[in-house]
């Protein structure tokens, strides 16, 4: 297999004396245990808002945008056990080439669909405060779902070269990891090998810092900028809760996405062999890691910020549970009377059994006590 001249992550494995190897062994499993956290409580939140959403709120447009939302984010909580597990194997990958693509493939769709959709939705909020009168007549149900629609073939399309140069690396320790490789589907002209593969980091790297986070940051910003200014040139308060959503909103996305494009862009952008690109190497897991964090935050503060939704939550729950135990209950009383009436249906025919005994027994002396009254008849 061709690999780029420089391994990209070849130094990140070093040997460690083993008093530090039994710190980092007990730092991993306090991670491994973070990553089984966050996917766990990720997977119910999302399942939560999409059974709740999708099947007891009327549908809307605001529904619309929390299904996609919740969708991708459920995409990335469900891939994140996997993660977990590579961390479990020491840092090595042993679910093969294709699912390390797909797995891989996975994180960077919801990438992308969670930027075009937290940029999507801060627009829409926009538009309804800037142009109520348009939002009104135009925006509707069937338009958001294009749009969602829209977003996530975009995503598709930006995810497919990080698919390609997706793979499996075998490293001289023995470890395998799943990391990009550069030097997979090679044009057929003369070319630097080692020119091509930086050619191709770079444009990666940053496609993914603008396309998904500076350019949907921006958006997001200047949105809800958009719509203070309008509201206080109206003379109208801004509520509370819109206030604080919005700052959370963009200071979970800024925090959560941040730390793992910053250290990427300083992987590619340091020589190699350096100590930046060394230490970006290691801090690169961890930044990943915090990334996934986005997608547990997301329905809380979009959903749970809803006192509404998060009644209709809790309704949905109490019902679940009443039909649940209704239906124990019922089971229990169907079992119970099934067990009486069987118990009444064993005494009626033991009595029917004990009468015909005794009506047969009855029969047998009659016959014996004539018999022996008539004895010249035998």
């Amino acid at each position: 297999m061709v690999h780029c001249p420089v391994s990209l992550r070849a130094n990140i494995s070093i040997v460690l004396p083993s008093n530090q190897t039994d710190k980092m062994s007990s730092l991993s499993m306090f991670t491994i245990s973070l990553h089984g956290l966050l996917s766990s409580i990720g997977i119910i939140e999302n399942l939560l808002i999409l059974g709740v959403v999708g099947f007891h709120v009327r549908r809307s447009v605001i529904s619309v945008w929390i299904l996609n939302l919740a969708a991708s984010d459920l995409l990335a909580t469900s891939s994140l056990p996997f993660f977990t597990l590579y961390m479990a194997r020491g840092s090595t990958w042993t679910l093969g080439s294709t699912f390390c693509r797909i797995h891989s493939s996975i994180f960077f769709l919801n990438m992308f669909v969670s930027g075009f959709l937290l940029a999507a939705i801060s627009m829409d909020r926009c538009l309804v405060v800037l142009r109520p009168v348009w939002a009104q007549n135009h925006r509707n149900v069937q338009l958001v779902g294009r749009i969602c629609g829209v977003i996530w073939a975009l995503a598709v399309v930006f995810t497919i070269p990080f698919y390609i140069f997706r793979d499996t690396i075998h490293q001289p320790n023995g470890k395998i990891q799943c990391y990009y490789n550069f030097a997979r589907v090679l044009p057929a002209d003369p070319f630097d090998l080692g020119h091509l593969c930086k050619q191709r980091k770079e444009a990666l790297a940053f496609m993914k810092l603008f396309l998904s986070f500076l350019i949907p940051l921006l958006i997001i910003i200047l949105s809800y900028a958009a719509v203070n200014t309008s509201l206080a040139r109206r003379g109208h308060r801004r509520p509370f809760r819109f206030v604080r959503l919005v700052v959370a909103v963009v200071v979970s996305f800024v925090l959560c996405w941040a730390p793992y494009h910053f250290f990427i862009i300083m992987e590619v952008m340091a020589p190699s062999g350096h100590p930046a690109q060394r230490f970006a190497g290691k801090i690169l897991p961890i930044a990943a890691s915090i990334s996934f964090l986005n997608s547990v935050l997301n329905p809380i503060l979009y959903v749970f910020s809803c006192p509404d939704l998060c009644k209709k939550i809790r309704h949905s729950l109490g019902a679940v549970m009443e039909s649940v135990l209704a239906e124990d209950l019922g089971e229990f009383g169907r079992r119970r009377s099934t067990a009486q009436s069987s118990i009444s249906t064993t005494e009626i025919v033991l009595k029917q059994r004990n009468s015909i005994t005794t009506f047969c027994l009855k029969g047998e002396d009659e016959e014996k006590n004539e018999s022996l009254a008539n004895p010249a008849e035998n």
